[in-house]
């Protein structure tokens, strides 16, 4: 059977009463009264039955239980320390596993993620793009970007981006087809539509967008379907029809001119992005870093947007 150690305030006390051979410096070290770093040691000698100081006219001295012991109290506690500093360092530096989903990792993160990682070489970030809700524990994952209402219990949440929505194509499309004025030139136009499962009752389909733009005649049941918003785009930008976009991940592609926005009015919804951690990673050193990274990106995001 293991040994059944003393308290570990009591070990605390003992080795810092042996290192000054002074209660009074061990109390004012330990931030404690004198009384306190007595009381630990007399139940230190009490759990192993021998006294570990005896008193001289100078004061303190150790026994021989008190000597053959101290050693190697100490080195435990420089082994605590070393442990306490492994497991610090790997808030600082390392991996760093990011969930989000495919669509947005593809449009809105990969594109300037260099950038982070020219300005934190020593960490490695790894992204799980997946449209699964994560076990952060289970699935080692530090932080999440999510699509959604900014309900996240028992986590820590903050937002990132807003999101809106509007019709896309390419310029190449406009070309081919003529020109689109207003939502009823939709009329016999194909219509690219975006079936992924963000669940989110606020952000409009063809039919909804349509109602609301006062061209409910427009049909809006033909057409292409994908299950990822990036593929969606992907198609708009091949010529093949147009998409009604989130703003978010059309950016990129607007600001190339890959893809323009024939109509001026956008749609704005509910949903947003927001950074998603468990409350003991979410203030880690690197995630604090990413954190502030994703800020600093989403606010000359919107800037750039706000310009143009």
């Amino acid at each position: 059977m293991k040994r059944q150690l003393p308290p570990l305030n009591a070990l605390r006390a003992f080795e810092s009463a042996a290192r000054h051979l002074s209660i009074t410096l061990a109390a004012e070290e330990l931030h404690v009264t004198p009384a306190a770093i007595s009381h630990q040691i007399r139940l230190f000698e009490s759990h192993i039955g021998l006294p570990v100081f005896a008193r001289n006219g100078r004061g303190l001295v150790l026994t021989d239980a008190g000597m053959a012991g101290l050693k190697h109290l100490q080195q435990g506690f420089l082994s605590f320390s070393a442990a306490m500093d492994a497991i610090d360092s790997l808030g600082e530096t390392g991996l760093l596993t990011i969930s989000v989903a495919p669509s947005f990792a593809a449009k809105w993160l990969l594109p300037c993620l260099h950038l982070f990682q020219e300005r934190h070489p020593d960490i490695d970030v790894h992204v799980s793009a997946s449209m699964q809700l994560v076990d952060f524990s289970r699935d080692g994952v530090d932080l999440a970007i999510r699509y959604g209402a900014g309900n996240y219990n028992e986590l820590s949440y903050e937002k990132l981006l807003p999101e809106a929505v509007f019709p896309v194509c390419s310029p190449a499309y406009l070309l081919a087809n003529g020109p689109l004025h207003q939502a009823s030139d939709l009329g016999g136009r194909t219509l690219l539509h975006d079936d992924s499962p963000d669940n989110d009752p606020s952000c409009p389909n063809w039919e909804m967008w349509l109602r609301a733009s006062g061209a409910p005649f427009v049909d809006a049941s033909r057409g292409p379907r994908f299950n990822q918003a990036s593929l969606v785009l992907e198609a708009a930008i091949l010529g093949r029809g147009i998409a009604l976009a989130k703003s978010t991940l059309a950016a990129a592609d607007i600001a190339s001119r890959r893809l323009v926005a024939p109509f001026a009015a956008t749609h704005p919804i509910d949903f947003a992005y927001y950074i998603v951690a468990p409350k003991p990673k979410f203030n880690l050193p690197k995630v604090s870093q990413f954190r502030d990274w994703l800020r600093e990106q989403a606010s000359t995001r919107l800037s750039e947007r706000a310009v143009a």
